[in-house]
């Protein structure tokens, strides 16, 4: 299999963190991939015509895609729980909102590279963050008792999505008020395949 990657990419970091947590590391090769919306030239456009990353190409079958789709194809061919029967639906949910925190960190970033400063949308950059904060809000006051729980996808992209919050917009200071997030983050942040895949 090959894994379309850039390091920095929240998403692609929550398929290394599964490779790392599922023993499937040796079983990818890593592809380099960068780009941005108006520019797709070094994207996987053939494999993935959105010319987003990850995707991951398999030796049959077609390129599967976005890391949503790609974390529950590994984790069912490793066996794995992290998309555990009983949860399933607070383990996606959690999913989602924690994606939803990496598009919109993401999407700041985007409005800066991609245009022209005096054209920068100010009211739209924190009209995401604005997001960004309502999902932390409800991170701290719904879901730290599932966030304490046995290891699963749900934790494993909140990980990720806090993680790039202090990589890409960390002069905000998500910690502020949120005391509860802040340490289960700090936490969290120490197992290994979160040390291994610390964007850069």
């Amino acid at each position: 299999m090959q894994l379309y990657h850039a390091p920095a990419s929240p998403f692609v970091r929550k398929v290394m963190v599964l490779l790392h947590e599922t023993g499937q590391l040796s079983d990818v090769e890593i592809v380099s991939a960068t780009g941005t919306p108006v520019d797709s030239s070094q994207m996987p456009v053939s494999e993935n015509p959105l010319g987003k990353i990850p995707t991951l190409v398999r030796a049959s079958g077609p390129a599967l895609f976005d890391s949503r789709v790609i974390c529950r194809y590994l984790d069912h061919r490793a066996g794995g729980d992290l998309y555990p029967e009983k949860r399933l639906w607070e383990v996606l949910t959690l999913e989602a909102l924690a994606d939803g925190i990496m598009e919109a960190a993401v999407l700041m970033v985007y409005e800066s590279r991609c245009r022209p400063e005096e054209k920068v949308h100010d009211f739209w950059v924190e009209g995401q963050w604005a997001k960004i904060g309502r999902a932390l809000d409800t991170l701290e006051g719904r879901w730290m008792s599932h966030l304490a729980g046995p290891l699963d996808m749900g934790q494993i992209a909140c990980g990720c999505a806090l993680g790039y919050l202090d990589f890409r917009h960390g002069d905000r200071d998500w910690r502020r008020g949120r005391e509860a997030l802040a340490d289960w983050e700090k936490r969290f942040a120490e197992r290994d395949s979160l040390q291994a895949t610390a964007p850069h």
